[in-house]
């Protein structure tokens, strides 16, 4: 439609400036849904973009236009509204067109539109995403992350790219030496052994069932072993498996997995730290290495290796090396998923990557905010089980993964959430995941009743008479057709929460029209009824095939 509206558009424009009504060149030419649709099916803003160029009125630019326009058999009017918009309405035969193209393609309809990422790119995308240190289990907070991540890679696998969802890690360092020192702790105390949890340590139940699973494979052999490194790797293999089940539950996986150490024993980071010190970014001041940030267009310098006897580096120092991995190897767009408190350190690692002289131009960002729990309007803690988080898995055993999935992706991801237990839990119109699932579930019925009453859509449908839906059937059907276009728009704009909106608003519209005595789909009129059984199995592909995107199920029954 965008397509035929916009050549429709450029001719009409030729036409004016043959006439000598226009006179500057024909700019691009933007589409969109009018803000209300009683205007039309589609818009565009041309006027007010020629509006300069041409020294006129956008209203009288779009006048002039209009003038010029010929209407395929597609498009039923044009007409000028507000300030100069162009808008246009498709004819019934148009819809009826691409109802039967809906239904002719099947699921793969449902689906992002290929497009390029940039000019003389390939379809080769990376997902950077959940990225936690293995120190722990994934918790409410980290779920965001994974669930936004994982959604992404959707889009891009469904829109035909070479997708890798990459999970970045670091099992070295103070935190993880914290880690092994805190099982050998528990693992002597299980012996009956007196040690004393380090004042940082971590304290969660998960540590002493680490404890307990490694005394009952290992007996008393590790009582005397000082060497934390022993205990840091057990401690990681078993939180790893429990990061693992947890992703799995909501159909979360990762094709490669990143260590940190890695970029260090490599000499990656040693390297990244010269080319630094070798462009003049990066100064030493009481015994730390800090890299300029004004030369950067940084707002203040940053750390990049610590003072003290160990000398050890930030985060953000292998992460300029890992970034600069991500470039070679040849990753057409980058997509790194972070909380908002890392935004300034992500701001840090792309600028100096560009000052190293690197097309910084794949990467690309989602910084989301937290997670807040709630039960009737007060924050709650879960469970004290392990320490003071609230895990994932404990979320999704009282929720279900559909719901965790779908309400992380209900809110645009740089805007707090909320996640209302109470509502989430319940089976009522004002749960989102429950009104759109249920819209799922009343459209498969109809199909049962129709079996039922030995009336099925027929394999060749193009004998259905679609002439015989009226305007709302008519809209029902432009709503869902609309979706690939949202499909399209989440994933080149890395906004997932486009497509629950729109299914939440698709569901609306249908059970607002099936809630109508007069809008019965199977009827006495048996021609009335397949056209609208027609315009039902289109909605019920719609919700499965964005319900799908999301990782949410489409029940059949509810």
């Amino acid at each position: 439609m965008k397509e035929l509206i916009v050549s429709i558009l450029r001719e009409a424009i030729g036409r004016a400036r043959a006439a000598g009504q226009l006179t500057g060149d024909i700019p691009s030419i933007g589409i969109e849904a009018p803000r209300d649709p009683a205007h039309g099916d589609v818009a565009s803003n041309i006027a007010l973009t020629l509006a300069k160029p041409e020294r006129k009125p956008p209203r009288a630019i779009a006048e002039i236009i209009k003038a010029h326009v010929t209407l395929p058999a597609e498009v039923s009017e044009v007409s000028v509204a507000g300030l100069g918009f162009i808008n246009f309405r498709m004819s019934p035969a148009y819809w009826h067109s691409e109802m039967r193209r809906a239904a002719s393609a099947g699921r793969a309809f449902w689906k992002p539109r290929v497009w390029e990422l940039r000019p003389g790119a390939g379809k080769k995308v990376q997902v950077e995403f959940l990225s936690a240190n293995p120190t722990g289990p994934v918790t409410v907070g980290h779920g965001r992350n994974a669930v936004l991540g994982d959604t992404i890679a959707r889009l891009y696998e469904a829109a035909g790219f070479d997708v890798t969802r990459e999970y970045y890690f670091n099992d070295g360092g103070r935190q993880m030496k914290l880690l092994g020192e805190s099982v050998r702790v528990r693992y002597l105390q299980a012996h009956g052994i007196d040690a004393t949890m380090p004042e940082e340590g971590y304290q969660g139940e998960y540590i002493v069932d680490i404890a307990r699973v490694l005394k009952a494979e290992q007996g008393d052999s590790l009582v005397s072993v000082t060497d934390l490194e022993v205990f840091r790797l057990v401690a990681v293999k078993a939180i790893f498996a429990d990061i693992n089940q947890t992703c799995t539950r909501l159909g979360i996986r990762f094709d490669v997995f990143t260590n940190e150490l890695d970029l260090f024993n490599d000499g990656k980071v040693a390297a990244v730290l010269k080319d630094l010190h070798d462009h003049e970014l990066t100064f030493e001041q009481d015994g730390a290495i800090w890299l300029r940030g004004e030369p950067l267009g940084l707002p203040k310098d940053a750390v990049l290796v610590r003072s003290g006897p160990d000398r050890q580096p930030t985060y953000r120092t292998p992460d300029i090396a890992y970034h600069i991995e991500k470039l070679k190897r040849g990753f057409d767009l980058i997509v790194g998923v972070f909380g908002a408190d890392h935004i300034a350190e992500h701001q840090e690692v792309i600028a100096a990557v560009k000052a190293l002289g690197y097309d910084i131009t794949p990467f690309n960002a989602i910084i989301y905010q937290f997670v807040t729990l709630t039960r009737g309007g007060e924050k709650i803690k879960m469970s004290t089980r392990k320490a003071t988080y609230v895990t994932l898995d404990e979320l999704i055993d009282e929720v279900g993964a559909d719901v965790v999935r779908f309400f992380f992706l209900f809110r645009k991801s740089d805007s707090q959430l909320d996640f209302d237990l109470e509502l989430a839990k319940k089976q009522a119109p004002e749960n989102p995941v429950f009104y759109v699932q249920y819209a799922h579930a009343r459209l498969a019925s109809i199909f049962r009743e129709g079996a039922a009453k030995e009336l099925a859509l027929p394999a060749d449908t193009s004998s259905i008479d679609l002439n015989l839906l009226g305007t709302e059937e008519l809209d029902l059907a432009k709503r869902a057709l609309g979706l690939p276009d949202v499909m399209s728009a989440a994933a080149e704009t890395l906004e997932p929460h486009r497509i629950p909106f729109y299914l939440l608003d698709l569901a609306g519209e249908f059970h607002r029209y099936y809630n109508k005595p007069a809008n019965r789909i199977i009827g006495a009129d048996r021609e009335l009824s397949l056209a609208r059984m027609f315009t039902a199995a289109i909605l019920k592909d719609a919700i499965a095939g964005g319900l799908e995107l999301l990782g949410v199920s489409a029940p059949e029954r509810m």
